[in-house]
């Protein structure tokens, strides 16, 4: 039976600031590809060969800009929840199909299991997997035969483990339910709400899940991915330059004397990197990158075109496009007290739930000399730092 796929990617990402003030969030970059490149790939080896890619009309060009004709375009004219989101299919999409929330990152085996359950069971199915702030998501029960028997959005006292992973698999009458679906007290359109008209079944999910909502969930997919990347030197390395571990290097890189990478590590084509820097497991550059004298980089991502020539240390980060941090910016990922670092999300510090988190970085930024960053601080696009600033609050 054939299944296509849609991948649902046309929400703003305001958490996301300030990253996707200047990229749509399905293009932040996590091991060398845009986010969204991993599920197309994943679902390309599950033989998925139809997939729609939903995206808002804003965004539609610059996200059909990198995917190309790999995938074909749905355009939402607005957002207003996920049913609205899957409706927008509705015409185009006829047969049963896969749909993923653009920002989940499960493991590539589920598509062909979840393939499998659809088959055995012949309806709509919500994945679902366990988590230990069941709160935070849509709480979904299931009996001893797999049928759903509530889904429950953030209980105060959730009755089941079971989370809505993010990950379905509808049949095309899900449309007509759609068109059914009344609006929800904050005035959107809840798939859950859809399902809730309908029998479903649950799809156990053991396997690894991540909903990429904040700045510091990149870093978490990042490495998920970057431990995948299998050894691969494609550019140009110095013989006085070490290598080990799983290093992949691109194309039209340079590796200079004296830089020390230990992988995982992904490095993107057209880089120079050294002469004499340090760069450190779970490491994701982009191309175009330069990573230059005494700078040490250490679990950050790193996006194209920037620069960071000398005398820098960029640890637990995120750090846009076209950047360039001057001669002795260092940034902090540890707090003094030891805390957990927080961040500005929307008006409300929140926790990241790590003790080391450095600095999130927009595109466009520059540095002058000897400027330091505290852990957790947020710097907007095509700010100018003059030397010598401590950034103790964000760059807005």
């Amino acid at each position: 039976m054939k299944i296509s796929a849609l991948i649902l990617a046309g929400g703003e990402g305001t958490r996301m600031h300030p990253l996707t003030l200047t990229q749509p969030k399905p293009l932040l970059p996590v091991a060398g590809k845009p986010m969204i490149k991993w599920t197309i790939e994943a679902l390309q080896r599950a033989g998925i060969e139809d997939i729609y890619v939903l995206v808002g009309k804003e965004r539609l060009e610059r996200v059909r800009g990198v995917l190309g004709d790999s995938v074909t375009y749905i355009q939402q004219d607005e957002p207003r929840g996920t049913a609205n989101a899957v409706g927008c299919a509705g015409g185009v999409i006829t047969t049963p199909f896969f749909c993923i929330n653009g920002d989940v990152v499960v493991e590539d085996w589920l598509f062909q299991e979840l393939r499998k359950f659809y088959m055995k069971k012949r309806g709509n199915i919500i994945t679902i997997t366990q988590s230990r702030k069941p709160q935070d998501f849509g709480v979904v029960e299931i009996d001893a035969e797999a049928n759903v028997l509530s889904i429950v959005e953030k209980p105060d006292r959730p009755k089941s483990n079971y989370i809505n992973a993010g990950v379905y698999v509808f049949e095309p009458s899900i449309f007509d339910l759609i068109e059914q679906t009344k609006a929800s007290k904050r005035g959107e359109y809840e798939i859950t709400d859809t399902l809730s008209m309908t029998s479903a079944y649950g799809y156990q999910y053991e396997g690894f899940w991540l909903d990429v909502g904040k700045p510091w969930d990149l870093l978490d997919a990042n490495e998920f991915y970057v431990k995948r990347a299998e050894k691969k030197i494609e550019g140009k390395l110095h013989k006085n330059a070490v290598v080990e571990g799983e290093v992949r290097i691109g194309k039209g890189t340079v590796v200079r004397a004296g830089a020390y990478i230990i992988g995982p590590v992904v490095i993107g084509g057209n880089c120079v990197i050294g002469p004499n820097c340090f760069i450190r497991p779970f490491t994701s550059l982009g191309n175009g990158v330069r990573i230059g004298n005494a700078v040490e980089v250490k679990n950050s991502i790193i996006m194209n075109n920037t620069n960071i020539p000398h005398l820098s240390y960029v640890g637990d980060s995120i750090i846009g496009e076209n950047c360039n941090l001057g001669a002795g910016t260092n940034i902090a990922n540890l707090r003094f007290d030891d805390a957990e670092v927080k961040l500005n999300i929307k008006g409300e510090m929140e926790s990241t739930g790590r003790r080391k988190f450095g600095c999130v970085i927009g595109d466009n930024v520059k540095t002058g000399i000897n400027v330091s960053i505290m852990p957790g601080k947020k710097i907007y696009p095509s700010k100018l730092i003059p030397p010598t600033t401590i950034v103790n609050k964000d760059l807005e």
